[in-house]
């Protein structure tokens, strides 16, 4: 017999999987282009299916909003998305092709999600682009504009680390950013919100 402990926490993740399966639903049908009452059924069933044997995480779990950490986040990100604009125009304006550089960045927060965030966050300002990602040493390989000289590269590595603490302190959970604090750079994580 099943604990009462159970109980709850199975039919949680049943509950947390109906949205999935509502969506798996949606795009069997936009797959088929017709909503007929047989396309209606063949993807319930079929999101069942991949629903029941291939189970996700709850998402609710590795990610927790903070508000002042989102309008902190989307604050400085606006402001980083001008000062990088600008950054290409005067790269692209000089006299000379524009320099570029490969970097290694490893990021001090290990879970797959923060570090996936991370990197849609890296790539969205431009003059960045993650490269690849290395899950087990926790490394985002930028391709940055403007890598000449070695205080550029060095720029571009602070930048992305600060990008991944302001998206763990919008977003992340405790050990997420105990992880942050337990860094080598805790004083200029903590110490300034930029």
């Amino acid at each position: 017999m099943t604990s009462p402990q159970r109980l709850p926490e199975a039919s949680r993740l049943r509950a947390t999987q109906w949205p999935m399966v509502l969506g798996l639903t949606l795009l069997w049908m936009l797959l088929w282009g017709t909503p007929t009452p047989a396309n209606i059924v063949t993807g319930v069933l079929v999101a069942l299916f991949v629903v029941l044997v291939f189970p996700l995480p709850p998402i609710e779990k590795q990610a927790r909003a903070h508000p002042l950490g989102i309008l902190r986040f989307a604050t400085r990100f606006a402001l980083d998305l001008v000062v990088s604009s600008w950054r290409i125009n005067r790269y692209i304006l000089a006299p000379g092709p524009p320099r570029c550089a490969v970097l290694g960045v490893r990021m001090r927060c290990p879970g797959d999600l923060m570090m996936t965030a991370t990197a849609i966050a890296v790539t969205a300002v431009p003059g960045s682009t993650v490269l690849e990602v290395d899950r087990r040493s926790g490394t985002l390989y930028l391709h940055v504009l403007g890598g000449e000289r070695e205080e550029e590269r060095e720029r571009a590595r602070r930048d992305a680390l600060r990008l991944e603490t302001r998206v763990v302190l919008a977003f992340g959970t405790p050990a997420d950013i105990d992880a942050l604090r337990a860094s080598e750079s805790a004083e200029e994580v903590f110490g300034r919100w930029r």
